[in-house]
């Protein structure tokens, strides 16, 4: 038992380790301004295609609605999204990428692929294809768990 205990210790020691020199080395390579959580978000729009309100965004990025909210209206004030009210209900609202958005989600995507490139170079494709279904299985347990 106590060397499954320092297993799983082990593993998410690396995973979190890992994640937060990712996310320096990726908020280093990105625009002048942008933030990880704005071209997240950004990413998330151009890659659905669709609206989305900040109660959906929130839950597939698993942050509360007012940090959604928040970061809404950073992506809205650079002209990145435009936010309007749910025809169905007022009290909503819906937000949407806008062209500008799309263009600073292009530059950003275009600064941090060679940096991910790299890494995915060094540690080897075959590694890191093996690697994926593994990480995915283990996103996947997670969510089902939170």
């Amino acid at each position: 038992m106590e060397e499954s205990h320092s297993l799983a210790v082990s593993l998410f020691s690396e995973i979190l380790m890992a994640d937060q020199l990712a996310r320096a080395r990726l908020g280093k390579a990105l625009p002048k301004g942008m933030e990880l959580s704005h071209f997240s978000v950004l990413n998330h729009l151009t890659r659905t295609g669709v609206e989305r309100s900040p109660a959906q965004l929130a839950k597939a990025f698993h942050v509360t609605r007012g940090a959604m909210t928040n970061t809404l209206s950073k992506l809205e004030v650079a002209g990145y999204v435009h936010i309007r009210p749910d025809w169905d209900d007022a009290r909503r609202k819906m937000g949407a990428i806008s062209p500008a958005g799309r263009k600073a989600r292009d530059a950003a995507l275009a600064s941090l692929v060679p940096l991910i490139s790299e890494v995915v170079s060094d540690l080897g494709g075959d590694r890191v294809r093996a690697t994926l279904p593994i990480l995915r299985e283990l996103r996947v347990k997670l969510e089902t768990t939170a």
